[in-house]
């Protein structure tokens, strides 16, 4: 398989100006969170709807995916699917990030900016969309087969969601957030896929990163408690190979070191009494 390398990308898509920004949009980083990670009922709400709208643009988008299209089409449909629906797309200006989601084909982690790169036949693509809207975020991703995909790959993806569909399972208040990455790696180690450490889930809502670190291995030091009201991502990134990474010189791709393939799927949820009520799910 072919190492992927950057494309060229395209100017910054325009927001309407009717559209709220983020704070952070400008700024060279965003204003540290200082508030809690327990959200009020209608706070939950308004990131239910942010969330909501990230998927239907990250299923819209996904729709057009096919040998030949480039990533940065696929941007420009998400792009277009969420400001015609008020929506800010998050990534647009967070720490500098020049578009409106995240594309990250094959060998990359997390993070890959979205250019002049064709899908080709037998590429997996992940797609990462989050959503501004009403002060709120929500933030979603899920990989994707292009084409006809080998069997090595397709399994990664269908067992990647799976240790995040495991992982929404074992949330529950009272727990340590230790707990989600547990479940993710040891369901990883029945197929020898390496469990990324440096990249994590995090807490969302009024702040696209509230400081709340949800990590996808069985971390000691991850004792923050679970509590009703809580909101954060959970989104495992499984490898064929090494979780040792490099990042190339736009400051945000990462790929596997080894470039052997890696599939990832996100979902916000909130904590509830019983467990955990996933607040990215797409339009009935």
């Amino acid at each position: 398989m072919a190492v992927l390398v950057p494309g060229s990308v395209s100017p910054q898509r325009n927001v309407p100006t009717r559209i709220a920004r983020p704070e952070y949009v400008g700024k060279p980083r965003p204003t540290r969170y200082t508030g809690p990670h327990v959200m009020d009922a209608a706070t939950v709400e308004r990131i239910r709807r942010a969330g909501r709208v990230a998927a239907d643009a990250m299923e819209e988008a996904a729709r057009h995916i096919r040998p030949g299209i480039t990533t940065d089409e696929l941007d420009r449909i998400g792009h277009e699917y969420l400001v015609a629906h008020d929506a800010y797309p998050s990534t647009l200006g967070y720490r500098g990030f020049p578009k409106s989601m995240c594309t990250s084909i094959n060998e990359v982690i997390c993070h890959g900016i979205p250019d002049s790169t064709v899908l080709r036949d037998g590429d997996i693509v992940n797609i990462d969309v989050t959503a501004y809207v009403d002060g709120v975020h929500g933030d979603t991703d899920a990989t994707y087969l292009v084409g006809d995909v080998d069997e090595e790959s397709r399994l990664l993806v269908e067992r990647t969601r799976e240790a995040l569909s495991r992982a929404i399972k074992a949330v529950r208040p009272g727990r340590q957030v230790n707990v989600i990455g547990r479940v993710i790696e040891s369901y990883a180690k029945r197929f020898g896929y390496g469990v990324v450490r440096d990249f994590t889930g995090h807490g969302v809502g009024p702040v696209f990163h509230s400081g709340l670190v949800i990590p996808h291995y069985d971390d000691p030091a991850a004792t923050t408690v679970m509590e009703p009201g809580m909101t954060f991502t959970i989104e495992p990134m499984l490898t064929l190979g090494t979780i040792e990474w490099e990042m190339w010189d736009d400051g945000w791709t990462v790929v596997t070191r080894d470039r052997k393939r890696t599939a990832q799927f996100e979902h916000t949820l909130v904590v509830t009494d019983t467990g955990a009520d996933v607040l990215t799910l797409p339009s009935a």
